[in-house]
């Protein structure tokens, strides 16, 4: 690799040096390198996990994406929410999360729990009601979420519904 790798505080591109007499280049005619230890906490929220923004509207300038992390500790499970119209990509780094919905296809609501491994992939579609459970005693669980929207859109509920059924 002929070039050093990009550090903290250094910005949008270390080795492209802005002329002094020009303004520093708008958000998006700019790749962005986000580090992993630059995560933005200060994102919507679920009790029981721990979101981080890695690429937003806020850290990046996105328009139609948001993409980041979530950490659901051991033995946690997260409450029950949606993320309104936003379609939701899950792709499972480390643990073994369980994501659970109402399946109401089939006429009597049921539980449906997805058993996971690292390496998978979980798709979420527009306003389903979900959570995310974490039953390993000692291994923290974490997933890569991409949303087709810029910002995390998070409604939490009260109680897991069917999709169908939002009222009942």
């Amino acid at each position: 690799m002929s070039e050093p790798l990009t550090t903290p505080g250094e910005g949008f591109h270390p080795h492209l040096h802005d002329a002094p007499d020009q303004s520093a280049a708008p958000l998006r005619s700019r790749v962005h390198h986000i580090r992993a230890d630059a995560l933005d906490g200060d994102t919507a929220q679920t009790g029981g996990m721990r979101r981080f923004a890695a690429v937003s509207g806020k850290t990046v300038g996105a328009e139609r994406l948001w993409m980041g992390q979530t950490h659901v500790a051991p033995a946690t499970s997260s409450s029950d929410h949606h993320h309104g119209e936003s379609e939701t990509a899950i792709h499972v780094v480390s643990g073994h999360p369980e994501f659970v919905f109402l399946d109401d296809s089939g006429g009597e609501p049921e539980e449906v729990r997805l058993r996971t491994s690292p390496g998978d992939y979980i798709f979420v579609p527009p306003f389903v009601p979900h959570r995310e459970e974490n039953p390993d005693p000692a291994e923290e669980a974490v997933v890569v979420i991409a949303r087709s929207t810029q910002e995390a859109i998070v409604v939490n509920l009260p109680r897991l519904y069917a999709l169908g059924d939002p009222q009942a």
